[in-house]
């Protein structure tokens, strides 16, 4: 059982935990608790150690056995060591440290999600879980969004990071991708046409803005129509996960009875 906080796994779990700079160097980012383990070990997810403390639950018991029985490298620590470890208030008593790893772009595009300035990493986590609940191809992060490997949009991704290709891009090559896949692009704005009469069944890409200042204007510049969500209550805006997660599903709902 690991008891030292010196312990080198403990120092990597912190820096991996706390800063983009350590992540992109190591490789590697954090997934904790039993749900997103399970998710990870789905896919075969490559995994360089596991930790766990007493008292997991009885899922989380079946997961360590099935862990273990794939001879992955899993170690105990104290419990104290894992509450202080975890980024949520009460920790499920398991955590793992997993490879970075890119899952394979499609061939052809017909509906992607491009995320801009988006700075919120549970907002970020929920786009991420919406787009790969509808099945969307691929997500592009511009330059300013936060770093999508940090332990809360993981967690708030809910697996998303193992079934969804993501990339984080230069507008450059944002742009060639759009235009080599002739992808209609429209951005998210509360001036834009109405969703509800924009067709949306074509390929297209879908831009969300960030949550403070909207849309670059590089996203402005890409954007080849604008569209927004009706709001008659008077309402000013929508949070940008909300926005997002509407505008994803008009998209399929136009797709389904087209």
């Amino acid at each position: 059982m690991i008891t030292s906080r010196q312990n080198p796994k403990l120092k990597l779990v912190r820096a991996l935990s706390s800063r983009p700079k350590e992540r992109r160097e190591a490789g590697a980012f954090l997934a904790e608790g039993v749900r997103l383990i399970e998710e990870a070990l789905a896919v075969d997810w490559p995994m360089r150690f596991v930790l766990y403390a007493e008292g997991l639950s009885m899922r989380g018991l079946d997961l360590l056995a099935t862990l273990k029985a794939k001879g992955l490298d899993v170690e105990q620590v104290s419990t104290d060591l894992m509450q202080s470890l975890s980024d949520t208030e009460t920790s499920q008593g398991i955590l793992t440290v997993l490879n970075e790893s890119q899952l394979s772009m499609p061939a052809a595009f017909d509906f992607v999600l491009i995320l801009d300035s988006i700075r919120e990493p549970g907002n970020l986590g929920a786009l991420l879980r919406t787009a790969c609940a509808a099945d969307m191809q691929a997500i592009l992060l511009s330059p300013d969004t936060t770093d999508v490997f940090a332990p809360k949009v993981v967690r708030a991704g809910m697996g998303a990071h193992f079934r969804l290709p993501i990339r984080s891009m230069s507008w450059k090559e944002i742009e060639k991708i759009t235009e080599s896949a002739d992808l209609q692009t429209y951005l998210a704005d509360m001036n834009g046409q109405s969703c509800w009469e924009t067709d949306l069944r074509r390929s297209l890409a879908l831009i969300i803005g960030g949550e403070a200042q909207g849309a670059s204007v590089q996203a402005r510049k890409l954007a080849g129509q604008q569209i927004s969500i009706p709001m008659p209550g008077g309402a000013e805006s929508l949070n940008a996960a909300v926005a997002g997660s509407i505008l994803i599903y008009e998209v399929l709902r136009q797709r389904s009875i087209a």
